[in-house]
């Protein structure tokens, strides 16, 4: 856990996951601080091919090429090694502290952190009436298990591309608290995992849990050094316990989909909360427009409340759940349409609400 906020309590607070299918900037940062304000989230705008989960933390890493519109590493052109080299140069120095992140690679260039810099902006004009303030960044195994080199091998199997990519994830991440903690909020960086809906699938077989863990540890440290709370979102089910055990303080998945497979770790998610950590429920739907359109708030609250009473026991009060839990969709917005994107964004503001009235706490 963070030490700086170890003790902080969200008491069902609301934020988004992270990404919004806006193309008009303001219009997105205006959502997210009208309806998200408590724990605003910086938007990432999928409309723009440099803020896609896939690109924006691509910048940076050493022989990463486009070819044929394909994004990969050329690993056997002559410059690679120098690349390398270079990479590992700037990388020292800024772990180290003799550099600054801000004048390093490790942060978003002016197409790539054209939204998060509007936040910033955002963010100094506001009222100070936030609670926490949230960011994000592509989990590594994500990144590793999509990018692949010339020959169509996965980064993921390249001890060189793994660490590389890694260490410009946990430094970006920390980077990211370094300039949101300005506001001496608590600041949570989600580490978006969706790939890690595969682990243990014959595609990823190679992989231990412990590849995992070392990848989400170097990450996690880096947002934990800056002072930052690190948290992770999985949209699909996974072997939770990959999280449970680490030096995670938020656990995002999607409680409208797979509560029963989450709920399957319930000794886990005892001794993740009396340790301080924080659970941030998905509830609000995403993935089917049919769900977003159908339920309302009531709905979703009744459903939260029948999932938490499942969860609950002598080791295990209701209104310590409730103390440690955010509200959150159940993924990223950005291939939404706008209205049913904006429904989901109200929707999450309604949930939490509700429950902070119904629960008294």
């Amino acid at each position: 856990m963070s030490a700086h906020f170890r003790k902080w309590q969200p008491y069902g607070a609301a934020t988004l996951v992270g990404s919004l299918p806006h193309h008009d900037r303001q219009k997105a940062i205006d959502l997210v601080f009208e309806e998200i304000g408590e724990i605003p989230s910086w938007p990432q705008l999928s409309s723009y091919t440099s803020e896609q989960m896939m690109v924006q933390y691509n910048e940076g890493l050493p022989g990463l090429e486009r070819k044929n519109d394909r994004i990969l590493f050329a690993v056997s052109d002559p410059g690679f090694e120098q690349e390398l080299l270079a990479f590992y140069e700037e990388y020292l120095p800024v772990s180290n502290g003799e550099l600054s992140l801000d004048e390093s690679r490790f942060r978003f260039g002016e197409d790539t952190g054209r939204t998060f810099f509007a936040f910033l902006e955002r963010l100094k004009r506001q009222e100070p009436t936030a609670a926490a303030v949230k960011g994000q960044i592509t989990g590594p195994f994500t990144l590793l298990a999509t990018l692949k080199d010339e020959n169509g091998q996965l980064a993921l199997y390249d001890p060189r591309l793994r660490d590389v990519v890694v260490k410009a994830l946990a430094l970006n991440a920390q980077w990211q608290v370094e300039l949101l903690s300005q506001f001496s909020l608590p600041t949570i960086i989600f580490i978006d995992e969706p790939a890690l809906a595969g682990f243990g699938s014959s595609a990823f077989i190679s992989v231990s849990a412990e590849d995992i863990s070392t990848m989400l540890d170097e990450v996690a440290g880096h947002i934990h050094r800056a002072g930052g709370l690190a948290g992770t979102h999985v949209c699909a089910n996974t072997d939770w316990s990959l999280f449970f055990g680490r030096s995670l303080d938020v656990i995002n998945f999607d409680a409208y989909t797979y509560f029963d497979r989450f709920a399957l770790y319930r000794q886990d998610l005892v001794s993740f909360i009396e340790r301080g950590g924080i659970v941030a429920w998905g509830i609000v739907p995403t993935m089917d427009p049919e769900n977003i359109k159908k339920e309302n708030a009531d709905s979703l609250v009744s459903r939260w409340r029948q999932q938490v009473e499942q969860l609950v026991g002598d080791d295990l009060s209701l209104e310590t759940i409730f103390r440690q839990s955010i509200i959150t969709p159940s993924c990223g917005c950005g291939t939404l349409t706008e209205p049913l994107a904006e429904r989901v964004v109200h929707l999450t503001r309604q949930v939490s609400e509700q429950l902070r009235q119904k629960t008294g706490i």
